[in-house]
């Protein structure tokens, strides 16, 4: 006989089925009848839990994020190297990108919209993150390994650069079929993207430089 499953079971199995139609579909592709059926649960017992699709989705963003930050802090504490925990939180994120392709979509819609609808607990998620990535830089520049900069200006040429690669891949592939001479970084992977991004800011960001 099949275990039924508990309140806390069920809430969790709609939140990981959520996470991966909403990664890999997007928001408007993936439909609540959809997530019933993949997650073996009742339409009625989703919304039980979730009032809406919309209220789903921010768990689902705040969930990841969550992750994200988890993963970076934990590699950090390993750490005693700035610039490694920099290289680190590129990576991380990264890995969480591809993981998850449509979520860097999902960030830059939220972040276009300049946070109008961006619920605090989301809001306080990427700040959260953004605040880590901060002190990283905070800890270079108190070692000497880094020069002074504007933090946020570098945490959007690192997230930003990552989103914009996840989400335009497709695009860079079709700019390339039409010119080969036109170097789109088609065929670039996360560890090149990685490498890249992370020999890039780290060069720039150098005391001795």
């Amino acid at each position: 006989m099949k275990r039924k499953r508990n309140a806390k079971e069920s809430k969790e199995a709609i939140i990981r089925k959520a996470v991966e139609l909403f990664s890999t579909k997007g928001y408007d592709s993936t439909s609540m009848d959809e997530l019933a059926t993949e997650s073996g649960l009742s339409k009625a017992m989703i919304f039980y839990y979730f009032k809406s699709k919309r209220e789903l989705y921010e768990e689902v963003l705040c969930r990841v994020l969550d992750e994200i930050y988890e993963a970076v802090t934990k590699k950090s504490d390993t750490r005693l190297d700035a610039r490694e925990e920099l290289n680190d939180f590129i990576s991380i994120y990264i890995d969480f990108a591809y993981a998850h392709p449509y979520l860097p979509s999902l960030l830059l819609k939220e972040l276009s919209d300049n946070g109008s609808i961006l619920p605090e607990i989301l809001f306080s998620k990427m700040r959260r993150l953004f605040s880590h990535f901060s002190e990283i830089l905070s800890r270079g520049e108190a070692d000497g390994f880094f020069r002074e900069s504007k933090a946020m200006v570098l945490y959007f040429m690192v997230t930003g650069t990552i989103n914009l690669m996840v989400t335009t891949s497709e695009l860079r592939k079709r700019a390339y079929e039409r010119d080969e001479t036109l170097d789109t970084c088609s065929e670039c992977n996360r560890e090149t993207l990685a490498r890249e991004l992370g020999e890039k800011i780290v060069s720039m960001l150098r005391s001795d430089s």
